[in-house]
């Protein structure tokens, strides 16, 4: 991972031409998955991931905006936005659709935990104002480089709202199929080898990261899988570190970074041919 430029090129519609602060960095991820199963037409997609951004004094809107602009400028295929928005006030509403507007992408969206907490409700209805796809216990089926793909949208496991039978109701069984939801045990309820990629936060990459604690306190609290990439019965799954909090912030990060994740999908076939 590289973080992002200590110095704003170009212009900034929130601090044009001005020195970032430390609480505005954030790093890139870049990620390659080998599929199985995937339609052929969709190897080398590309696809953008943020998670948990929580709007408001826990994170910088100069990092939100130029997260924004970082995925822009790499142009993916998709984007993908796992939920909380927000954190525990409502107040920041009218800024999570202001800060998360612009995206050039087709935006498919689910909801966290917060958010239901919060005010889904108002989520929901904003993001579709600006066109961008929520999702909760739903399926999409888009065409994208001449093949169908299915996005499966399943709503926050940590509220009991997560409902992966509606979800998978009447989608394809088979191609390429790509899961959003906020938590990542989800992924222990989905079909077993279905060569499903998931694709999830919430954990914020473990938040104040201690070697042997962290991992110990996590799997208690029933969440066995804190950052990265993980194979699952069958199936894969990413959890996002979330873009927001630390760097400033009153909730502070230790041995976990702000993060935009970069993916390039491959069809396994492909991928083996080539090594």
């Amino acid at each position: 991972m590289k973080r992002n430029e200590l110095k704003a090129i170009g212009p900034d519609p929130l601090r044009p031409e001005a020195r970032l602060r430390w609480r505005d960095h954030f790093t890139l991820s870049e990620n390659v998955l080998h599929v199985p199963g995937m339609h052929r037409e969709h190897d080398g997609l590309r696809i953008a991931h943020l998670s948990d951004i929580h709007v408001g004094q826990a994170t910088s809107a100069v990092r939100i905006r130029r997260a924004v602009a970082e995925v822009n400028a790499r142009n993916p295929d998709l984007v993908f936005l796992t939920g909380d928005y927000v954190t525990h006030s409502p107040k920041p509403l009218p800024r999570v659709i202001e800060l998360l507007s612009g995206f050039s992408s087709p935006v498919f969206a689910v909801l966290g935990n917060h958010d239901h907490w919060v005010d889904a409700h108002y989520l929901r209805a904003g993001f579709e104002r600006l066109g961008y796809t929520v999702l909760q216990n739903e399926h999409r089926v888009m065409h994208l480089r001449g093949a169908p793909l299915t996005v499966l949208g399943i709503d926050d496991g940590r509220t009991h709202r997560d409902d992966v039978e509606r979800t998978f109701h009447g989608a394809p069984e088979s191609g390429t199929r790509l899961v959003l939801t906020h938590a990542p045990p989800t992924i222990d309820k989905l079909p077993p080898n279905g060569n499903l990629v998931q694709f999830s936060g919430h954990t914020h990459g473990g938040q104040f990261v201690v070697r042997g604690l962290t991992e110990a306190i996590f799997r208690r609290a029933g969440q066995p899988y804190i950052q990265g990439h993980y194979h699952v019965r069958g199936n894969q799954l990413y959890v996002n570190m979330g873009l927001g909090f630390g760097f400033g912030g009153p909730y502070l990060r230790r041995g976990t970074y702000p993060e935009v994740a970069f993916f390039t999908l491959r069809h396994a076939e492909t991928a083996s041919a080539h090594i």
